[in-house]
């Protein structure tokens, strides 16, 4: 495994008070409460779920699931207006959720941990898990209800070709010495497979998935999330001190996105983004920073919501509405983070 060291990861460093995204322990506080439960141990029921930490939120066709701290996973079918908790069998930090459809999805967690669901998020089962291994995965991408990828720490890449009933350790694809902790996964549009970890590390597949190259990147930093744009072969990568980057080319070549908010430059750590069905794109951070591309990346607005959360991810809602999650929980939105009405608890 290598020596031991912090990892930087987005989706839960990026919401501690008052710091940019900084070093932390594999394990948060409230998942330590847990780390002897019972492999079969269920995440508590809790009202308060909806306002305690998640970490990330994607679309299930009409449905809105969230997942987070102590093996949450949240879901509405009301743009966010109530949100109902599933039932999970962990309570383990969850990282992050992808679905293909209305009903197939996948989250991720601590301890190498892989749940799947095929009802929308209403109940989970464990398809995967290392505790031995004592790292967590960061981020996964489905191509299909069938073929798909997970990574995480020192490097893991985990792969599938039966929907998650088999996972095989596929790490070895990619050449990482160091072994770089892989920090998100995406896809870019006619080009394949990208992949962003520590140390600003870059990787590539143009045959997603299955052969990967690194790619010489445009920052030393770590980098905390990808998005492909609605251009072709155009990404941007993005991670601490609000660095930004945009290559039209996958990855040949790179120019940096300056970001200026109403006190100058912008160096909010970024760790959450979402291209809309119009083809915006949003990104997300520390402080409450939500920025606003209509023009494929190559500028951006900048907003702040009072209360200065943190925010770990983003998705779009009805109407230009956006949904936002990180520290306070999961919360409907205009386009600049204003919250939309009263907000409401769970079903």
């Amino acid at each position: 495994m290598g020596v031991t060291r912090p990892l930087m990861a987005p989706r839960w460093v990026a919401l501690s008070t008052g710091l940019a995204l900084c070093s932390a322990l594999w394990i948060t506080p409230a998942a330590a409460l847990d780390a002897g439960a019972e492999a079969d141990t269920f995440s508590i029921e809790s009202a308060k779920a909806v306002r305690s930490l998640m970490l990330d939120v994607v679309h299930a066709g009409n449905r809105l699931v969230a997942v987070g701290d102590r093996g949450h996973i949240l879901f509405s079918d009301d743009q966010g207006n109530t949100w109902t908790q599933a039932k999970v069998p962990t309570r383990q930090l969850l990282t992050a959720v992808f679905f293909t459809d209305d009903k197939h999805g996948w989250a991720v967690g601590h301890d190498a941990l892989i749940l799947a669901t095929s009802d929308g998020g209403a109940t989970w089962a464990k398809q995967y898990e290392d505790q031995k291994r004592e790292a967590p995965l960061l981020d996964l991408w489905f191509k299909d209800a069938s073929n798909g990828f997970a990574v995480g720490a020192y490097g893991q890449l985990l792969a599938t070709t039966d929907g998650g009933q088999h996972w095989e350790d596929a790490s070895a694809r990619i050449t990482n010495e160091d072994q770089f902790h892989f920090n998100a996964i995406g896809a870019v549009k006619d080009a394949g497979l990208f992949i962003v970890g520590e140390q600003g590390s870059l990787f590539r597949s143009a045959d997603w998935g299955q052969t990967w190259e690194r790619v010489q990147g445009p920052y030393e930093g770590s980098l905390f999330g990808v998005i492909g744009t609605a251009q072709a072969r155009t990404l941007l990568v993005y991670g601490l001190r609000g660095n930004l980057f945009r290559s039209t080319d996958f990855g040949d070549s790179w120019e940096k996105v300056q970001l200026k908010g109403p006190r100058g430059p912008l160096e909010f750590s970024l760790s959450g983004g979402t291209l809309l069905a119009d083809g915006g794109l949003v990104l997300v951070g520390n402080s409450g920073s939500i920025l606003r591309s209509d023009d494929n990346g190559l500028t951006f607005s900048v907003a702040n919501r009072p209360d200065r959360l943190s925010l770990s991810a983003v998705t779009g809602g009805a109407n230009g509405t956006l949904i936002l999650a990180g520290q306070g929980g999961v919360r409907s939105t205009d386009a600049k983070g204003a919250d939309l009405g009263p907000q409401v608890g769970q079903q």
